[in-house]
């Protein structure tokens, strides 16, 4: 049975976009199975065996991630991103999906640390240079002296799991994406886009009491950066495509 790639998503406006993108050049999609996990959290969520599995994506949400109380699937979403990591399975955690891999893999949340929303730049560390997925961002020319921002949008932050490889920091995030044998985590978003951001921008829970020029200021970074970032983002979820096509 060929098996395949898993991706979990916690909120309807929560899109892997541009990781949909490569995904869709070198993926079947009878091989991509996608679950809101916001539509089944029950204690016990019906997910695959890792052995079924290609690979592992696991998107953001509005979720805590160890908040196992009002969303009682969180646990086993964590159980499942440990043990595909330590099978070698492909695996990105995004955000929060970060957030459960790190927990996941033994390491500590610090709930409401401090918020990150927009786009600005993070400190990659000369690990990332050589990771196969981040490394055509961190390594992308810099302008005017300082790399591409990427998109934030979180209040918590983890510590690094034990064992992990630090990839790239905020002063605000000392953990903004780490690698831990297959599994890559970043608290930033890679996968956003123009679109994903202006869908973003219309949800109340996201905006909350944005004012209409903070708004408006998004959407203008946003069509400023993002151009820049698709060409080296797509080329590090080839990368990550690949490593699934590998296991199928």
């Amino acid at each position: 049975m060929k098996r395949t790639l898993l991706i979990l998503t916690h909120a309807a406006w929560e899109q892997p976009a541009l990781l949909d993108v490569a995904i869709a050049a070198g993926i079947n999609s009878d091989d991509v199975e996608v679950r809101r996990m916001s539509v089944v959290d029950v204690a016990e969520p019906d997910l695959p065996r890792v052995s079924d599995l290609a690979g592992l994506v696991v998107m953001g949400g509005p979720q805590d991630a160890n908040d196992d109380v009002r969303h009682p699937g969180l646990p086993s979403e964590r159980r499942l991103l440990a043990e595909a990591t330590e099978r070698d399975v492909p695996v990105l955690g995004v955000c929060l999906g970060m957030q459960l891999l790190a927990l996941g893999l033994g390491a500590k949340i610090h709930l409401q640390h401090g918020a990150e929303i927009g786009l600005d730049s993070v400190n990659y560390t000369q690990a990332a240079q050589y990771d196969p997925v981040l490394a055509p961002i961190a390594s992308q020319a810099m302008e005017r002296g300082q790399v591409a921002p990427v998109l934030h949008w979180h209040y918590d932050a983890v510590e690094l799991p034990p064992g992990a490889t630090l990839l790239a920091s905020t002063d605000r995030t000392p953990v903004q994406a780490f690698r831990l044998g297959s599994a890559l985590g970043t608290q930033f978003h890679p996968e956003a886009d123009e679109a994903l951001l202006d869908s973003w921008l219309t949800q109340p829970r996201m905006v909350g009491n944005f004012a209409p020029e903070e708004i408006d200021a998004l959407r203008r970074d946003g069509a400023r950066h993002f151009p820049r970032l698709r060409a080296p983002v797509l080329r590090g979820f080839d990368s990550f495509v690949k490593a699934v096509n590998a296991q199928g």
